[in-house]
């Protein structure tokens, strides 16, 4: 049992570790009076000024004194009293000119308050007021849309006037999927528990259930995946890291852990003082990325991702790939494919054969063109030991003068080299080089030697040609190495 509880702090600590090296705590305020959950949070440029703020809808302690809350980092900016508790907080744009600053949209009671620059703006009654004449239209499409039982979650995808798809997770325990053109449900996702979360990441809709589950599936209602929590899901909401293109869903346990999956690959879990009842992620002051969760404690937490933070899908559940479970698309076999299955029974001993034939013929060939290799010194690296050089040459310019850069090393071990020289071999119709010819200093083992020269182009009609560079020692004739530069064609003009 020692050993046992040993293992568990010991991966436990290695959890928190690996949560603080992605993360920065930038604020933690256990007495924060914040009662909310991750719906009625919403961040957003209310002022137009770049500095994002925390807008809250909260629903005060035991339910009592709602309120709007406007923060600013820790601090509160604004506090306004609510007729009744707040359901949902969403942010828009409602001007074309700019500055463009969103107005805020807060579900409370049956009514639906829009303010516009912290400021009540428009009130909305669902019951009482009749819809706006512009907006008629639409409500009339939406009235036609029917569920079989009250939604509690809604998650909305693409464009209301080209296509859309509309997920409803319902308090019978089904998701219901809608599309534009259809009145009811075309799709039904059948749960064995309630949901208690849905996220959509990407094509997949991530549902948390009451049975300490994860569930994936498609917008067809395919079942994708399943993971198991080790405690009761609390809250769900998106994690998306616009600079790397990276979309994951966010789970807060009621074992006080908020765990980050992508897919069914686990990225990252952080440990909470308390149990995180909301969850918010987003551009929050002027840091892109940050985490934002209020505990059931009404306290609130706020942690900065780092830059430099690289979530790796190493963490995922055990067991095979999912690739492993996918079936082959094989296609079926031809005609041509069983004529040459036939063939090949047939002729089987000819075809080995013909093919080992022409291996051994094309050893035959680059052993014959690695032995003239070594016996005219046409590589850029000696094969003898006793001056074991490299040679590496650059070209700079635009032309019509150029200059070349040759750097030539010492590779031995401890013995230096001495008596080497340096010959350029080129059109002189062509080009014009100052030295053709010079001696090369002790070269030290180890060290890369630049040696520059310049080439005068003399041809202005577009014509380039090689450059043979070769590296003698005194008394012989073979060079040691040697190196073809493709002269570039000049682009300048010489001057007059």
């Amino acid at each position: 049992m020692a050993a046992a509880s040993s293992s568990d702090c010991d991966s436990g600590r290695a959890e928190s570790n690996e949560a603080s090296s992605k993360w920065l705590d930038a604020h933690y305020d256990p007495m924060a009076n914040i009662h909310t959950f991750s719906a009625c949070l919403a961040l957003a440029d209310l002022h137009g000024d770049g500095e994002y703020k925390l807008v809250v809808g909260d629903l005060g302690p035991g339910g009592q004194h709602p309120c709007l809350k406007v923060l600013k980092g820790p601090t509160v900016l604004t506090e306004t009293p609510l007729p009744a508790l707040p359901a949902a907080a969403a942010t828009f744009l409602m001007e074309q000119h700019e500055p463009r600053t969103p107005a805020l949209a807060l579900a409370s009671g049956p009514c639906v308050y829009v303010y516009k620059n912290l400021r009540p703006y428009f009130k909305f009654s669902l019951p009482q007021l009749p819809p706006n004449p512009l907006e008629l239209d639409l409500w009339n499409q939406a009235k036609e849309m029917s569920l079989p039982s009250v939604p509690v979650f809604l998650e909305v995808s693409g464009q209301f006037d080209v296509e859309f798809r509309l997920a409803a997770a319902c308090r019978d325990g089904n998701i219901y999927i809608l599309r534009r053109d259809s009145r009811r449900p075309k799709y039904c996702i059948e749960l064995s528990a309630q949901p208690v979360g849905l996220v959509r990441v990407h094509k997949v809709l991530v549902v948390g259930s009451t049975q300490e589950s994860l569930h994936g599936f498609t917008h067809k209602g395919k079942k994708l995946w399943t993971v198991q929590m080790p405690a009761a899901i609390l809250t769900m909401n998106l994690l998306e890291q616009r600079s790397r293109g990276l979309q994951a869903v966010m789970a807060g346990l009621a074992n006080g852990e908020v765990r980050i999956y992508h897919d069914k690959a686990l990225l990252n879990v952080i440990r909470t003082p308390d149990a995180v009842t909301s969850l918010c992620f987003g551009r929050y002051g002027r840091e892109d990325n940050t985490l934002i969760m209020t505990t059931r404690g009404a306290g609130l937490i706020i942690k900065i991702l780092k830059r430099t933070a690289v979530f790796v899908e190493a963490g995922g559940e055990a067991g095979p790939p999912a690739a492993q479970a996918m079936k082959l698309s094989v296609p079926r076999k031809t005609r041509l494919y069983v004529d040459q299955t036939l063939r090949e029974r047939e002729a089987g001993t000819a075809m080995h054969r013909t093919f080992q034939t022409d291996l051994y013929l094309l050893r035959l060939r680059a052993a014959r063109a690695y032995v003239q290799a070594l016996e005219s010194s046409l590589n850029p690296v000696s094969v003898t030991t006793r001056e074991p050089l490299k040679l590496h040459a650059v070209v700079q310019g635009l032309g019509p003068t150029f200059k070349l850069t040759l750097h030539l090393q010492n590779t031995s071990a401890a013995r230096p080299i001495l008596g080497l020289l340096v010959c350029f071999l080129y059109n002189e119709v062509l080009y014009a080089l100052p030295r053709a010819f010079f001696k090369v200093p002790l070269l030290v083992p180890g060290l890369s030697y630049p040696l520059e020269t310049f080439v005068e182009s003399l041809n202005d009609k577009g014509i380039s040609d090689i450059i043979k560079v070769l590296v003698l020692r005194e008394g012989q004739s073979a060079p040691l190495l040697s190196a073809h530069i493709n002269m570039p064609v000049s682009e300048g003009l010489a001057a007059t």
